[in-house]
């Protein structure tokens, strides 16, 4: 197997409200030499609006790219295939989202459905009713044999508001991430403080048991990840600046907040949104971004009971890190310094999680960064 991986990043091609500096290209295609760290643009995807998330689905060579435009009564999610070798994208199709502002998709477990994630679904004409708009939050796409995306299958809407009036106004849906076993969905609700569970079959959506987890006020779940064990999962909260850690009940999907920690240092006090967040490949380390204190907080992972305990914050080199990916092998860190337009590498060590920064490519407004072993 080739000691290089592909790397898909989705930039920001038209500026918004909320996300300026729109010096993006569409989608680009870097290799990365995993013994070396460093990063080589392939390829470019023009035309695309703001691809601002995107999903790998290897075992189709797929690539998927929501489009997040503000002011658009409804998103979009595009399909491209890959070459394997090459990264090389080629267009199959694209579908509605039946929401706004479009923040995340990711591919099921059994490779079958592409989840989506509506971040807005409100009227943009104040006049109108909630009737005639799609307002979905959380939206199921069955994937064809080519890997192309067909209508959509299912969908759930989300209802109240949150303590902030301006944040959470309404509800804000922000991901959409399948359970280790593909049994569940959880979806977090950045407008409503809120962790939702929905069981999950061929395709379904439909409440768990126990069908949320409330996070304390003005916390704003951001980025959810599940440990494999099946045990733990962990979320990251935009408005508090915090990470907090569950317990999940493999058996009816229900959550439990367990404890919650800052993804801060004591002594910062200027503004601070977290973004991201993932484990590393062995699951001993746990990784969120903060735009803002603009740091990586690293946190080690207990081995039974899945407790965090701080390790550091490394600073990013850049402004505004909206999202990072560990390389397939896990000794590298990529993170998209999207308002500084440039993606700063990071060697990671093993043992103590700690990262050393070792390169810096230029990339105009990076919004998200993808990675999958190259042919």
């Amino acid at each position: 197997m080739s000691n290089e991986a592909l790397v898909f990043v989705g930039t920001l091609t038209r500026g918004t409200p909320y996300l300026e500096g729109a010096n993006g290209e569409g989608i680009l295609v870097f290799v990365f030499d995993e013994t070396t760290g460093r990063l080589t643009l392939q390829s470019k995807v023009k035309g695309v609006e703001n691809p601002g998330y995107l999903s790998l689905h290897e075992g189709k060579a797929c690539l998927y790219a929501t489009a997040e435009v503000f002011g658009w009564n409804e998103g979009t999610v595009t399909a491209y295939a890959f070459d394997r070798h090459t990264g090389a994208l080629t267009y199959i199709n694209m579908q509605p989202t039946l929401g706004s502002i479009t923040a995340w998709n990711t591919v099921d477990r059994s490779g079958r459905f592409l989840l989506v994630a509506n971040y807005a679904h409100e009227p943009w004409n104040a006049e109108a009713l909630p009737t005639e708009n799609p307002g979905q939050a959380a939206v199921v796409y069955p994937i064809a044999e080519n890997g192309g995306l067909k209508a959509p299958l299912c969908s759930v809407a989300h209802h109240g508001k949150g303590p902030a009036p301006i944040r959470q106004e309404r509800p804000h849906p922000h991901c959409a991430v399948p359970s280790p076993d593909n049994r569940f969905v959880v979806v977090t609700d950045l407008g409503l403080d809120k962790v939702m569970s929905y069981r999950f079959e061929n395709g379904m959506l439909t409440p768990a048991e126990t069908p949320f987890v409330s996070l304390p006020p003005r916390s704003g779940p951001r980025h959810f990840v599940f440990c494999e064990n099946g045990r733990s999962a962990y979320v990251i909260n935009e408005m508090g600046s915090t990470v907090g850690h569950l317990n999940y009940d493999s058996r009816t999907g229900k959550l439990e907040l367990v404890s919650l920690v800052s993804s801060l240092p004591a002594d910062f006090t200027g503004r601070n949104d977290c973004a991201d967040l993932h484990l590393s490949p062995d699951e001993r380390f746990l990784y969120g971004s903060n735009r803002g204190h603009d740091s990586i907080v690293i946190f080690k992972v207990a081995a039974e009971s899945g407790g965090l305990t701080l390790v550091g914050h490394v600073s990013t080199e850049g402004h505004w890190p909206r999202n990072f990916a560990i390389s397939p092998s896990g000794r590298f860190v990529l993170v998209a310094n999207q308002a500084s337009d440039t993606i700063v590498i990071f060697r990671r060590d093993a043992e103590t999680g700690l990262l050393q920064r070792i390169d810096k490519v230029d990339v105009g407004a990076p919004m998200c960064v993808k990675m999958c072993p190259r042919a």
